[in-house]
């Protein structure tokens, strides 16, 4: 997005999940196109250092817990007046596959609190803020995953979380944000294998990685800056202005079939 201006000067916006990976990418993009940015974190402190503190702020919190949510909402409306933007970034993969038969109930639980849960507790908050202080636009932007087109065997959880998210929130958050900002938008972006920390080590193995290109035709891995654009172009109401409802896949042009052989 280098060289355009997204309109999103100004515009107060929180980012989840953002200590690392796509979310450090995402805060540091807003940061760029001018906006106040309020980075989450949760086991780490978001890195702020080498933005302007002015403008950028740091919070900590459980995003499963019902007041940890609505304190970090709090926090934005003492510090910059409200939330304009809502980036619902924050999640876990659990690294160890699992089948089914295998899972855990803790397990599947603990996932769907993270991925889908947290979200539901933050876009509810970000909504109750609206009704407060009605506006004309605002803009919510799920981070799904591929894994919700296409699931992912031996990690269903993450699969049934994100789909969730992408098909049943979204499609219900599109039309509902509208009755409290006559212009409020809800997409989502679902990013394919990413180069993050989550998901390093299964890009480290050459035949994990060879079984993953064999369904992309272009054959690289994503990048945080990639996922950061798809998401920063969506928040946008000058650029994605008349965009809601929509999942827009960054995966190379991911398929569920075999294009080449591995």
């Amino acid at each position: 997005m280098d060289g355009m201006d997204a309109g999103l000067a100004q515009q107060r916006v929180l980012v989840t999940g953002a200590s690392g990976g796509i979310g450090r990418a995402v805060q540091d993009l807003f940061a760029a196109e001018g906006a106040l940015v309020a980075a989450h974190g949760f086991s780490r402190e978001p890195e702020l250092a080498h933005l302007d503190k002015e403008r950028c702020l740091a919070l900590r919190g459980d995003l499963r817990r019902e007041d940890h949510v609505d304190a970090l909402f709090a926090a934005m409306e003492a510090r910059f007046g409200g939330c304009d933007v809502l980036v619902c970034n924050a999640g876990v993969w659990v690294q160890e596959p699992a089948a089914i038969e295998d899972m855990s109930l803790a397990q599947w639980e603990e996932t769907l609190r993270v991925d889908l849960t947290s979200a539901f507790l933050c876009c509810r908050a970000f909504l109750r803020g609206l009704a407060k202080k009605p506006r004309e636009a605002a803009a919510i932007v799920l981070v799904g995953s591929t894994a919700a087109i296409f699931g992912e065997a031996e990690h269903a959880d993450y699969a049934a979380a994100k789909a969730a998210l992408v098909h049943g929130l979204l499609p219900s958050l599109k039309n509902e944000i509208v009755r409290l900002a006559a212009r409020g938008r809800a997409n989502a972006v679902c990013p394919g294998w990413t180069l993050t920390n989550m998901a390093k080590a299964a890009l480290l193995d050459e035949a994990a990685k060879s079984r993953i290109f064999a369904t992309m035709p272009l054959a690289k891995v994503g990048t945080p800056e990639d996922m950061a654009n798809a998401i920063v172009w969506l928040a946008s109401d000058r650029l994605a202005g008349h965009v809601s409802g929509q999942v827009l896949t960054v995966a190379g042009g991911m398929e569920g079939r075999l294009l080449r052989r591995p």
